[in-house]
Protein backbone atom coordinates (compact mmCIF):
# COMPACT_ATOMS: atom_id res chain seq x y z
CA UNK A 1 0.00 0.00 0.00
CA UNK A 2 0.98 3.64 -0.36
CA UNK A 3 1.89 5.85 2.60
CA UNK A 4 3.53 9.21 3.30
CA UNK A 5 6.87 8.72 5.00
CA UNK A 6 9.63 10.92 6.37
CA UNK A 7 12.96 9.09 6.16
CA UNK A 8 14.71 12.07 7.75
CA UNK A 9 13.88 15.76 8.19
CA UNK A 10 13.39 17.45 4.80
CA UNK A 11 12.91 14.13 3.04
CA UNK A 12 9.24 13.25 2.44
CA UNK A 13 7.86 10.81 -0.13
CA UNK A 14 4.85 8.74 -1.09
CA UNK A 15 6.20 5.20 -0.73
CA UNK A 16 5.05 1.59 -0.94
CA UNK A 17 4.99 -0.28 2.38
CA UNK A 18 3.42 -3.49 3.65
CA UNK A 19 -0.31 -3.41 4.40
CA UNK A 20 -0.67 -3.69 8.18
CA UNK A 21 -2.20 -6.66 9.99
CA UNK A 22 -4.25 -5.85 13.11
CA UNK A 23 -2.92 -7.18 16.40
CA UNK A 24 -4.88 -8.09 19.51
CA UNK A 25 -7.52 -5.47 20.29
CA UNK A 26 -6.87 -3.60 17.03
CA UNK A 27 -9.07 -2.69 14.07
CA UNK A 28 -8.12 -2.45 10.42
CA UNK A 29 -9.31 0.81 8.84
CA UNK A 30 -9.30 1.76 5.19
CA UNK A 31 -8.34 5.42 5.39
CA UNK A 32 -10.50 7.73 3.27
CA UNK A 33 -9.28 11.17 4.37
CA UNK A 34 -6.41 12.56 6.41
CA UNK A 35 -5.56 16.11 7.43
CA UNK A 36 -2.13 17.73 7.19
CA UNK A 37 -1.27 19.25 10.57
CA UNK A 38 1.24 21.88 11.63
CA UNK A 39 2.98 19.13 13.58
CA UNK A 40 3.53 17.26 10.29
CA UNK A 41 5.30 20.36 8.98
CA UNK A 42 7.36 20.47 12.19
CA UNK A 43 8.30 16.82 11.66
CA UNK A 44 9.31 17.65 8.07
CA UNK A 45 11.49 20.52 9.29
CA UNK A 46 12.99 18.43 12.07
CA UNK A 47 11.99 21.01 14.68
CA UNK A 48 9.72 18.70 16.71
CA UNK A 49 12.05 17.08 19.21
CA UNK A 50 9.52 14.35 20.00
CA UNK A 51 9.51 12.89 16.46
CA UNK A 52 11.73 9.93 15.65
CA UNK A 53 12.66 8.86 12.13
CA UNK A 54 11.89 7.19 9.82
CA UNK A 55 8.23 7.93 10.43
CA UNK A 56 4.91 7.57 8.58
CA UNK A 57 3.03 10.77 9.39
CA UNK A 58 -0.68 11.51 9.83
CA UNK A 59 -2.94 11.66 12.87
CA UNK A 60 -6.07 13.46 11.59
CA UNK A 61 -7.73 10.36 10.17
CA UNK A 62 -11.13 9.14 8.99
CA UNK A 63 -12.02 5.90 7.30
CA UNK A 64 -14.09 2.71 7.02
CA UNK A 65 -13.62 -0.22 9.40
CA UNK A 66 -12.71 -3.46 7.60
CA UNK A 67 -11.92 -5.63 10.63
CA UNK A 68 -12.58 -5.07 14.32
CA UNK A 69 -12.83 -7.18 17.49
CA UNK A 70 -16.27 -7.21 19.06
CA UNK A 71 -17.41 -6.14 21.53
CA UNK A 72 -15.47 -2.88 21.75
CA UNK A 73 -15.85 0.32 23.78
CA UNK A 74 -17.92 2.35 21.30
CA UNK A 75 -19.87 -0.47 19.63
CA UNK A 76 -18.06 -0.05 16.30
CA UNK A 77 -18.78 -2.66 13.63
CA UNK A 78 -17.32 -3.62 10.24
CA UNK A 79 -18.43 -1.08 7.64
CA UNK A 80 -18.79 1.81 10.10
CA UNK A 81 -17.40 5.20 9.17
CA UNK A 82 -15.06 6.36 11.95
CA UNK A 83 -12.54 8.93 13.07
CA UNK A 84 -9.36 7.89 14.84
CA UNK A 85 -8.46 9.17 18.30
CA UNK A 86 -4.68 9.34 17.74
CA UNK A 87 -3.52 9.44 21.36
CA UNK A 88 -2.61 5.98 22.62
CA UNK A 89 -2.47 5.79 26.41
CA UNK A 90 -1.51 3.07 28.89
CA UNK A 91 -4.68 3.07 31.11
CA UNK A 92 -2.58 2.31 34.22
CA UNK A 93 -0.69 5.48 35.22
CA UNK A 94 -2.10 8.15 37.55
CA UNK A 95 -3.30 10.54 34.79
CA UNK A 96 -5.03 7.69 32.95
CA UNK A 97 -6.77 6.52 36.12
CA UNK A 98 -8.28 9.99 36.70
CA UNK A 99 -9.42 10.37 33.08
CA UNK A 100 -6.60 12.68 31.99
CA UNK A 101 -5.48 10.22 29.33
CA UNK A 102 -3.77 12.92 27.25
CA UNK A 103 -1.29 13.30 30.14
CA UNK A 104 -0.38 9.60 30.11
CA UNK A 105 3.21 9.15 31.25
CA UNK A 106 3.86 6.87 28.27
CA UNK A 107 1.60 8.62 25.73
CA UNK A 108 2.18 7.66 22.10
CA UNK A 109 0.99 10.10 19.43
CA UNK A 110 0.49 8.89 15.86
CA UNK A 111 3.04 10.29 13.44
CA UNK A 112 5.28 11.35 16.34
CA UNK A 113 6.22 8.45 18.62
CA UNK A 114 4.73 5.72 16.39
CA UNK A 115 3.76 5.52 12.73
CA UNK A 116 0.72 7.50 11.69
CA UNK A 117 -2.04 6.76 9.25
CA UNK A 118 -1.55 8.92 6.17
CA UNK A 119 -1.77 5.70 4.18
CA UNK A 120 -4.28 3.52 2.41
CA UNK A 121 -4.75 1.24 5.43
CA UNK A 122 -4.09 1.61 9.13
CA UNK A 123 -4.42 -0.46 12.31
CA UNK A 124 -5.39 1.14 15.60
CA UNK A 125 -6.78 0.13 19.02
CA UNK A 126 -10.47 -0.64 18.50
CA UNK A 127 -11.47 1.34 21.60
CA UNK A 128 -9.96 4.52 20.13
CA UNK A 129 -12.40 4.81 17.22
CA UNK A 130 -15.46 7.07 17.16
CA UNK A 131 -18.36 6.67 14.74
CA UNK A 132 -19.04 9.51 12.29
CA UNK A 133 -22.58 10.94 11.89
CA UNK A 134 -24.22 9.56 8.76
CA UNK A 135 -24.52 12.89 6.94
CA UNK A 136 -21.01 14.17 7.70
CA UNK A 137 -18.59 14.52 4.80
CA UNK A 138 -15.23 12.82 4.85
CA UNK A 139 -13.46 16.17 4.67
CA UNK A 140 -15.31 17.37 7.77
CA UNK A 141 -14.51 14.14 9.59
CA UNK A 142 -10.78 14.57 8.96
CA UNK A 143 -10.96 17.99 10.63
CA UNK A 144 -12.52 16.70 13.86
CA UNK A 145 -9.13 16.12 15.50
CA UNK A 146 -7.90 19.74 15.27
CA UNK A 147 -11.27 20.84 16.64
CA UNK A 148 -10.69 18.61 19.68
CA UNK A 149 -7.41 20.48 20.35
CA UNK A 150 -9.24 23.82 20.38
CA UNK A 151 -12.04 22.37 22.49
CA UNK A 152 -9.58 21.01 25.02
CA UNK A 153 -7.88 24.38 25.39
CA UNK A 154 -11.22 26.12 25.90
CA UNK A 155 -12.36 23.48 28.39
CA UNK A 156 -9.09 23.58 30.35
CA UNK A 157 -9.72 27.28 30.90
CA UNK A 158 -13.19 26.65 32.32
CA UNK A 159 -14.80 28.95 29.77
CA UNK A 160 -18.32 30.23 30.51
CA UNK A 161 -21.06 31.87 28.49
CA UNK A 162 -20.77 35.68 28.14
CA UNK A 163 -17.07 35.68 29.00
CA UNK A 164 -14.31 37.17 26.85
CA UNK A 165 -11.73 34.74 25.52
CA UNK A 166 -8.55 36.32 24.15
CA UNK A 167 -6.79 33.91 21.79
CA UNK A 168 -3.21 34.48 20.64
CA UNK A 169 -2.41 33.03 17.22
CA UNK A 170 -4.74 33.02 14.21
CA UNK A 171 -3.69 29.64 12.88
CA UNK A 172 -6.17 26.77 12.58
CA UNK A 173 -6.25 26.01 16.34
CA UNK A 174 -6.68 29.67 17.34
CA UNK A 175 -9.31 30.36 14.70
CA UNK A 176 -11.32 27.30 15.67
CA UNK A 177 -10.98 28.16 19.38
CA UNK A 178 -12.58 31.51 18.60
CA UNK A 179 -15.40 29.77 16.76
CA UNK A 180 -15.88 27.44 19.74
CA UNK A 181 -15.99 30.30 22.25
CA UNK A 182 -18.66 32.04 20.20
CA UNK A 183 -20.60 28.80 19.64
CA UNK A 184 -20.81 28.52 23.44
CA UNK A 185 -22.13 32.05 23.87
CA UNK A 186 -18.91 33.93 24.59
CA UNK A 187 -16.91 36.69 22.95
CA UNK A 188 -13.73 35.84 21.03
CA UNK A 189 -10.82 38.28 20.75
CA UNK A 190 -8.21 36.95 18.30
CA UNK A 191 -4.68 38.37 18.23
CA UNK A 192 -2.01 37.90 15.59
CA UNK A 193 0.80 39.78 13.84
CA UNK A 194 -0.38 38.91 10.32
CA UNK A 195 -3.21 41.13 9.11
CA UNK A 196 -4.28 38.72 6.37
CA UNK A 197 -5.02 36.07 8.97
CA UNK A 198 -6.98 38.54 11.05
CA UNK A 199 -8.97 39.60 7.99
CA UNK A 200 -9.74 35.93 7.38
CA UNK A 201 -10.84 35.59 11.01
CA UNK A 202 -13.27 38.47 10.56
CA UNK A 203 -14.69 36.76 7.46
CA UNK A 204 -15.38 33.72 9.66
CA UNK A 205 -17.39 35.90 12.03
CA UNK A 206 -14.82 36.26 14.83
CA UNK A 207 -16.14 39.19 16.88
CA UNK A 208 -12.91 41.05 17.67
CA UNK A 209 -9.45 40.94 16.06
CA UNK A 210 -6.30 42.76 17.15
CA UNK A 211 -3.06 43.18 15.21
CA UNK A 212 -0.70 43.04 18.18
CA UNK A 213 2.17 44.34 16.06
CA UNK A 214 0.34 47.57 15.23
CA UNK A 215 -1.94 48.15 18.22
CA UNK A 216 -1.52 48.27 21.99
CA UNK A 217 -3.22 44.92 22.57
CA UNK A 218 -3.53 45.37 26.34
CA UNK A 219 -5.22 48.72 25.92
CA UNK A 220 -7.52 47.42 23.18
CA UNK A 221 -8.61 44.40 25.24
CA UNK A 222 -9.33 46.77 28.10
CA UNK A 223 -11.55 48.85 25.81
CA UNK A 224 -13.40 45.80 24.48
CA UNK A 225 -14.05 44.41 27.96
CA UNK A 226 -14.84 47.74 29.66
CA UNK A 227 -11.74 47.45 31.80
CA UNK A 228 -12.28 43.89 33.05
CA UNK A 229 -9.78 42.27 30.63
CA UNK A 230 -10.28 38.73 29.29
CA UNK A 231 -11.56 36.15 31.76
CA UNK A 232 -9.73 33.50 29.72
CA UNK A 233 -6.60 33.85 27.61
CA UNK A 234 -5.63 30.98 25.32
CA UNK A 235 -2.08 31.04 23.96
CA UNK A 236 -1.80 29.10 20.69
CA UNK A 237 1.39 30.44 19.08
CA UNK A 238 4.12 29.11 21.36
CA UNK A 239 6.02 32.41 21.03
CA UNK A 240 7.76 33.42 24.25
CA UNK A 241 6.70 37.05 23.97
CA UNK A 242 3.11 36.00 23.48
CA UNK A 243 3.23 33.74 26.53
CA UNK A 244 4.48 36.67 28.62
CA UNK A 245 1.70 38.93 27.30
CA UNK A 246 -1.03 36.56 28.55
CA UNK A 247 -0.48 37.98 32.05
CA UNK A 248 -1.29 41.47 30.74
CA UNK A 249 -4.39 40.38 28.83
CA UNK A 250 -6.03 38.28 31.55
CA UNK A 251 -8.47 39.65 34.11
CA UNK A 252 -8.07 39.51 37.86
CA UNK A 253 -9.15 36.00 38.94
CA UNK A 254 -8.84 34.96 35.27
CA UNK A 255 -7.46 31.83 33.63
CA UNK A 256 -4.69 31.23 31.12
CA UNK A 257 -4.36 28.07 29.00
CA UNK A 258 -1.08 27.34 27.24
CA UNK A 259 -1.69 25.34 24.05
CA UNK A 260 1.31 26.47 22.00
CA UNK A 261 4.65 24.69 22.47
CA UNK A 262 7.53 27.17 23.06
CA UNK A 263 11.05 26.20 22.00
CA UNK A 264 12.66 27.66 25.15
CA UNK A 265 11.73 28.84 28.63
CA UNK A 266 9.73 32.02 29.19
CA UNK A 267 10.62 34.50 31.90
CA UNK A 268 7.43 35.74 33.62
CA UNK A 269 6.69 38.09 36.55
CA UNK A 270 5.25 35.72 39.12
CA UNK A 271 4.16 38.66 41.27
CA UNK A 272 1.46 39.40 38.66
CA UNK A 273 0.18 35.83 39.01
CA UNK A 274 -0.20 36.35 42.74
CA UNK A 275 -1.60 39.87 42.47
CA UNK A 276 -4.30 38.87 39.96
CA UNK A 277 -4.64 35.33 41.42
CA UNK A 278 -4.42 33.83 37.95
CA UNK A 279 -4.95 30.15 37.14
CA UNK A 280 -2.39 28.97 34.56
CA UNK A 281 -3.03 25.60 32.95
CA UNK A 282 -1.34 23.55 30.27
CA UNK A 283 -3.53 22.21 27.46
CA UNK A 284 -2.05 19.25 25.60
CA UNK A 285 -3.84 17.41 22.76
CA UNK A 286 -7.33 16.27 23.86
CA UNK A 287 -9.10 13.75 26.05
CA UNK A 288 -12.57 12.41 25.26
CA UNK A 289 -13.64 15.37 23.12
CA UNK A 290 -14.23 13.67 19.75
CA UNK A 291 -17.97 13.14 20.21
CA UNK A 292 -18.40 16.80 21.14
CA UNK A 293 -16.31 17.89 18.15
CA UNK A 294 -18.34 15.76 15.74
CA UNK A 295 -21.60 17.17 17.12
CA UNK A 296 -20.37 20.77 16.72
CA UNK A 297 -19.28 20.08 13.13
CA UNK A 298 -22.43 18.18 12.18
CA UNK A 299 -24.73 20.93 13.48
CA UNK A 300 -22.54 23.60 11.81
CA UNK A 301 -22.19 25.41 15.14
CA UNK A 302 -18.52 25.24 14.19
CA UNK A 303 -18.22 25.14 10.40
CA UNK A 304 -14.84 23.55 9.74
CA UNK A 305 -15.38 23.81 5.99
CA UNK A 306 -14.68 27.53 6.35
CA UNK A 307 -11.01 26.85 7.09
CA UNK A 308 -10.51 24.13 4.43
CA UNK A 309 -7.94 25.45 1.94
CA UNK A 310 -7.89 22.53 -0.48
CA UNK A 311 -8.31 18.78 -0.93
CA UNK A 312 -5.45 16.84 -2.52
CA UNK A 313 -4.52 13.27 -3.45
CA UNK A 314 -2.04 11.09 -1.56
CA UNK A 315 0.48 11.46 -4.37
CA UNK A 316 0.31 15.26 -4.05
CA UNK A 317 1.20 15.27 -0.35
CA UNK A 318 5.02 15.54 -0.60
CA UNK A 319 4.97 18.58 -2.88
CA UNK A 320 2.19 20.14 -0.80
CA UNK A 321 4.13 19.70 2.46
CA UNK A 322 7.17 21.31 0.85
CA UNK A 323 5.04 24.25 -0.32
CA UNK A 324 3.30 24.67 3.06
CA UNK A 325 6.73 24.83 4.72
CA UNK A 326 7.83 27.54 2.27
CA UNK A 327 4.55 29.46 2.05
CA UNK A 328 2.56 28.86 5.27
CA UNK A 329 0.48 31.98 4.73
CA UNK A 330 -1.15 30.37 1.68
CA UNK A 331 -2.68 27.54 3.68
CA UNK A 332 -5.08 27.05 6.55
CA UNK A 333 -6.23 23.41 6.41
CA UNK A 334 -5.41 20.79 3.78
CA UNK A 335 -7.20 17.43 3.65
CA UNK A 336 -5.87 14.43 1.73
CA UNK A 337 -8.42 12.27 -0.10
CA UNK A 338 -6.89 8.80 -0.03
CA UNK A 339 -9.72 6.52 -1.21
CA UNK A 340 -13.39 6.56 -2.19
CA UNK A 341 -16.21 5.68 0.16
CA UNK A 342 -18.43 2.79 -1.04
CA UNK A 343 -21.21 4.13 1.21
CA UNK A 344 -21.02 7.93 0.87
CA UNK A 345 -23.03 10.24 3.11
CA UNK A 346 -26.42 11.07 1.70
Amino acid sequence: MKAIKLDTPWKVACVDIEKPVPGEGEALIRIVTAGICGSDIGAFRGTNGLVTYPRVIGHELAGVVEKIPEPNKNGIKVGDRVVVDPYIYCKDCYPCKIGRTNCCTSLKVLGVHVDGGMAEYFTHPADLLVKIPEDMTWEEAAMAEPLTISLHGVHRGGFHKDEYCAIIGAGPIGLVAGMVAQAYGGHAILLDLVQERLDFAKSLGIEYVINSGKEDATQRIGQITNGTMAQQVMECSGANGAIRSTLDYVSNAGRITLTGWPKKETSIPTDVITKKEIDIRGARTSAGEFEEALELINTKRVDMNRILTKVITLEEVPETIIDIEKNPGNYMKVVVRISDDPNPAK
